[in-house]
């Protein structure tokens, strides 16, 4: 299986499907609101597309590609201390949320929708963005930066910053880098 694509077009079809798949449900998304909201017919989505399941499949790896792409980018960048490591992560994560809402918001909530070739097929990038977290917090616990079991650390850290989705103001009073330093102080027991 094979849905990455670089074409502009597909691109664009992609991120107007996640938008579709947020505000409907993938569910309740039919090819023909799917096709007027990219503005063509519905035969012609199928030039771009097999099937439905392949858009949905495309936009969670799309946005699990882009996820990936800003959080080694974040850690490169970075200072090699656990918590600068931590932090990194933490405003990666948000960033995501940000730059690539409706395919993040997708991958939370359509994933189970995904049949189980695609799901094979997109294992690897999410496990392997959950591979970065797991090397993050594990220098955080060698570094008594943090305390706890690693795995629900990941999965309580991820949730949190998952759940944004539903609450964060990109204009409200606080900016990404005020969410990750909150957050990281809160796990740390710092002061922000």
């Amino acid at each position: 299986m094979n849905v990455m694509n670089d074409s502009p077009r597909r691109k664009e079809l992609t991120r107007q499907a996640a938008q579709l798949f947020v505000q409907a449900g993938f569910d309740r998304t039919t090819v023909r609101m799917l096709a007027q909201e990219m503005g063509i017919k519905s035969g012609s989505l199928f030039h771009h597309f097999r099937d439905k399941q392949e858009i949905l499949t495309a936009v969670i790896e799309e946005g699990t590609q882009n996820a990936l792409i800003i959080a080694k980018a974040a850690l490169e960048q970075c200072d090699n201390s656990a918590e600068a490591r931590l932090q990194a992560m933490a405003r990666a994560h948000l960033e995501t949320l940000l730059t690539d809402r409706n395919a993040h918001v997708v991958a939370l909530y359509e994933w189970r929708r995904l049949d189980p070739e695609a799901r094979d097929h997109l294992s690897h990038l999410r496990d392997a963005y959950e591979a970065l977290w797991e090397t993050v917090i594990d220098e955080a616990l060698a570094a008594g930066l943090i305390h706890g079991d690693r795995f629900l650390v990941a999965r309580f850290v991820m949730g949190a910053l998952n759940w944004t989705v539903r609450w964060y103001d990109p204009s409200g009073p606080r900016s990404p880098d005020d969410l990750a330093h909150e957050l990281v102080a809160m796990i740390t027991h710092r002061p922000v």
